[in-house]
């Protein structure tokens, strides 16, 4: 995949996408990260990229031309390596709230572009280009840079060969619709805290009985709004009703803790 990046500060992009995994995916080229300066586009004899808007109101406007010709540069340079021009996503508090399946569809294309705003706004002419609007959550940053790697990141990881083991993609949080369960490496004993016994005993049945369970427990515990809009199995239904009754349970227990009248002894 070809990721393009317009944006005004390049550098911000030079340590965190070329290291750890996200490094590796590009030494070996399953992604080729191109990150545009489109000052370098602008026509303004004083490398101006914003101006004021027209009709009055604060702050200062990014201008449409320097990132039009940005875009059109990089896309003729995609034309050239044979890909197509691709999804153009803008980076906008307006836009729509990323999610997981955005990341799932996006990672089947061969090329995006994101254009990373600052200042008060964009010209609205840039949306001429625009395909997809996103928004990576309700709260406003200085620039659209830190959502563009976010966005890069998760849509990175689910490219084939990126990940070293690819089924921890279909089975992590969100892709499931579920929180991932509680996972435990050695030692078997930490400070007092044990491993559950079921992920000792070699019952892949149990284990994965336990998995779902345990899934389904931290969902209703954190977001049970996930479960609301999702389509449980029997199975499903039967632990989730077996969660809901020892949580209640254990409400019910604390609650009577916190009543008993303390004693020194």
């Amino acid at each position: 995949m070809r990721i393009d990046v317009l944006s005004l500060f390049p550098e911000m992009f030079s340590i965190p996408m070329h290291d750890s995994i996200m490094g590796k995916a590009i030494e070996n080229k399953i992604v080729d990260l191109n990150v545009t300066n489109f000052r370098e586009f602008t026509q303004d004899k004083h490398r101006h990229v914003d101006d004021y808007p027209f009709g009055g109101g604060a702050g200062m406007l990014l201008q449409a031309q320097p990132i039009i010709d940005a875009y059109d540069h990089t896309r003729a340079e995609a034309e050239k390596a044979g890909l197509p021009a691709g999804q153009v996503i803008l980076m906008d508090p307006a836009g729509k709230q990323f999610k997981q399946h955005d990341a799932e569809s996006l990672a089947q294309a061969e090329h995006l572009t994101f254009i990373c705003g600052h200042y008060e706004g964009y010209d609205e002419r840039i949306r001429s280009i625009v395909t997809d609007e996103y928004s990576i959550g309700d709260f406003v940053l200085t620039g659209g840079e830190l959502p563009a790697m976010v966005m890069i990141d998760a849509i990175s990881r689910l490219i084939p060969g990126v990940l070293g083991n690819q089924q921890s993609t279909v089975e992590e949080s969100f892709s499931t619709g579920l929180l991932e369960e509680p996972q435990y490496t050695r030692p078997a004993e930490f400070r007092g805290m044990k491993v559950p016994e079921v992920l000792m005993n070699g019952d892949h049945k149990k284990i994965a009985l336990w998995n779902q369970k345990e899934a389904l427990r931290r969902t209703y515990q954190r977001r049970p709004d996930l479960i609301d809009h999702r389509k449980l199995t029997s199975t499903q239904k039967h632990l989730l009703a077996d969660v809901r009754i020892e949580e209640e349970e254990r409400a019910a227990s604390e609650d009577t803790d916190k009543k008993k009248p303390f004693t020194e002894n």
